[in-house]
């Protein structure tokens, strides 16, 4: 809601994120995470923007009701400290999917390796005059030979991944 306001409150008035940005003295990188919904303004700031965009901050927080100036900071507040709340459980959800994708990651370069130990390369007695073993034996032998020597990285950076994306308690 924050986001999609600032957004249209600032094309209402005809300014760019940079526009915007120097008239606030911030980076045009900040308006654009605002816009996003990735952060929001601080109090301070949220006021500053008010006044740039010379709207209410009760407008730019989707507020159509004029309220005294001590329920508006407390409101503000309020509305701050819940969408706070929910970019930080938007970060939690994704190191969480993050962690799980690495471990399943390694499971399954796992299981692969496993299965290349179990073939022991059974391609290399094949048929190689048949054009169709020829091209699939061929095949075979690139992917073994590319994921032997790549996935070990791939499986290093992965559990590394794994530990720098663990749950901190």
């Amino acid at each position: 809601m924050l986001n999609e306001n600032i957004k249209a409150i600032r094309k209402s008035k005809g300014l760019s994120q940079q526009e915007l940005a120097v008239k606030l003295n911030i980076v045009r990188q900040t308006v654009s995470k605002w816009e996003q919904g990735l952060s929001v303004p601080d109090s301070d700031m949220l006021i500053s923007l008010s006044e740039v965009l010379e709207t209410p901050v009760s407008t730019l927080l989707g507020e159509t009701v004029i309220e005294t100036e001590a329920d508006t900071l407390k409101a503000i507040t309020e509305k701050l400290e819940v969408i706070n709340l929910q970019l930080a459980q938007r970060k939690i959800t994704g190191r969480k999917i993050i962690h799980w994708s690495l471990i399943s990651l390694c499971a399954i370069m796992v299981i692969v390796f496993a299965i290349l130990l179990a073939l022991e390369s059974s391609y290399l007695g094949w048929n190689y005059s048949d054009p169709e073993t020829a091209i699939l034996g061929v095949a075979f032998h690139s992917f073994e030979w590319l994921f032997v020597r790549v996935a070990p990285m791939i499986l290093v950076g992965a559990i590394v991944g794994i530990f720098l994306t663990r749950k901190k308690v």
